[in-house]
C-alpha cells in the first residue's frame, strides 16, 4: 500500500525530535457547492531537529513511532524547490549591490510629426444646407 504524502507548515517545534505540522486542504461542500477549508495538525518525526516554526515541509505516513506520531518529515519545500532533510544548508547571506547611475545621457530621439489632416469641407457644407 502506498504511503500518503502531505504538505503543510510547521506550527510548533518545541518537542524533541518532533514537529507539529498544520495541513490545510480545500474541498467542495456536497450540498452548498462552495469550497471549504479544512485543516488538521499532525505530529511528525524530525530526527535531526532541523525544522523550525514557519517552514513548509512534506510529511510521509510511516509506522507508529509513538502514541500519536505516525508521520515523518521527508523534505522541506522553499519557494517551489525541494530540499532534503540531510542536505539542509546554513543560511546564505545576501549581498547588497550598489546601484550605479549611468553617466552618459541618452540621446534625444526625434519624434515624427503627423501629417496634417485633410478637412472634409464637402460634408460640412451639406450639413449646413
Amino acid at each position: 500500500m502506498p504511503r500518503r504524502i502531505l504538505e503543510g507548515a510547521v506550527v510548533s517545534d518545541k518537542m524533541d525530535k518532533t514537529v507539529t505540522v498544520l495541513v490545510e486542504r480545500r474541498f467542495m461542500h456536497p450540498v452548498y457547492k462552495k469550497y471549504v477549508k479544512n485543516s488538521s495538525k499532525y505530529a511528525a518525526h524530525d530526527e535531526s531537529n532541523a525544522f523550525a516554526t514557519g517552514d513548509r515541509v512534506q510529511i510521509e505516513e510511516c509506522r507508529p513511532i509513538s502514541k500519536r506520531k505516525t508521520w515523518r518529515v521527508i523534505t522541506a519545500t522553499a519557494a517551489g524547490t525541494a530540499v532534503k532533510t540531510k542536505e539542509k544548508s546554513a543560511p546564505v547571506k545576501e549581498v547588497k549591490e550598489e546601484k550605479v547611475k549611468p553617466t552618459v545621457k541618452a540621446e534625444k530621439t526625434e519624434t515624427k510629426k503627423a501629417a496634417p489632416k485633410k478637412k472634409a469641407t464637402a460634408s460640412k457644407k451639406d450639413a449646413d444646407k
